[in-house]
């Protein structure tokens, strides 16, 4: 149902069934397609007040129809994830559109939500189906092992999946090599077997320039 057209456009077809994207996000249409805001990040009562009380904004829509839907926000590359009844873990602004076969939902994060800004929570995605994520440049996917645990910085950090643990700690960043660097730098570090997207571009935080 998910397919890309070039790397900054997904189209979506449609029998019948329904997707959630990001508020504003779709650029065209053909066939019937309905349109409804949802509000909150995630499903129920929980996923709203979350969002409420972090003060992150992650504002949905569901489009529902017969035919065929494109989306893309501000030319961002656009990544396809397959979950195979997995969870995925991605930042809200890194989230473009999910299938119907996926659930979403907020996951308390600590730190890293902090360091960044966003809030203490994070948007969990779960089941089968597809989801599109959205980076700024070609993301990349790392694999985590044992004998191989990864730092990241959070700026770059865009999604998380398998079995992993994260952890937080401060440390230094070339910019502050070269001089540039201000505040304490946050990074996270991950451990454990799973696989961490991450873009070639970094996300301004109030935690330094990391």
């Amino acid at each position: 149902m998910f397919r890309l057209q070039g790397s900054k456009v997904l189209a979506v077809d449609m029998t019948g069934d329904a997707v959630k994207a990001k508020n504003g996000s779709m650029v065209a249409y053909d066939g019937q397609m309905d349109f409804k805001k949802l509000s909150g990040g995630g499903e129920g009562i929980r996923g709203m007040v979350t969002r409420r009380i972090t003060g992150e904004q992650m504002t949905l829509m569901e489009v529902k129809g017969h035919g065929t839907c494109w989306f893309a926000d501000r030319a961002s590359e656009i990544n396809l994830v397959a979950l195979q009844g997995d969870k995925l873990y991605v930042e809200s602004s890194n989230l473009l559109a999910t299938d119907s076969g996926l659930r979403t939902g907020t996951s308390f994060t600590g730190v890293r939500g902090a360091s960044q800004g966003n809030g203490l929570f994070t948007t969990t995605i779960e089941g089968h189906g597809q989801a599109a994520l959205m980076s700024d440049g070609p993301a990349v996917v790392l694999r985590v092992s044992a004998q191989y645990p990864l730092t990241v910085d959070p700026g770059a950090y865009i999604a998380h999946q398998g079995n992993l643990r994260q952890s937080f700690q401060s440390g230094v960043t070339f910019r502050t090599f070269m001089g540039e660097g201000g505040g304490e730098a946050f990074q996270i570090r991950f451990e454990g077997d799973g696989l961490v997207y991450v873009q070639p571009s970094e996300r301004n935080t109030i935690a330094g320039d990391v």
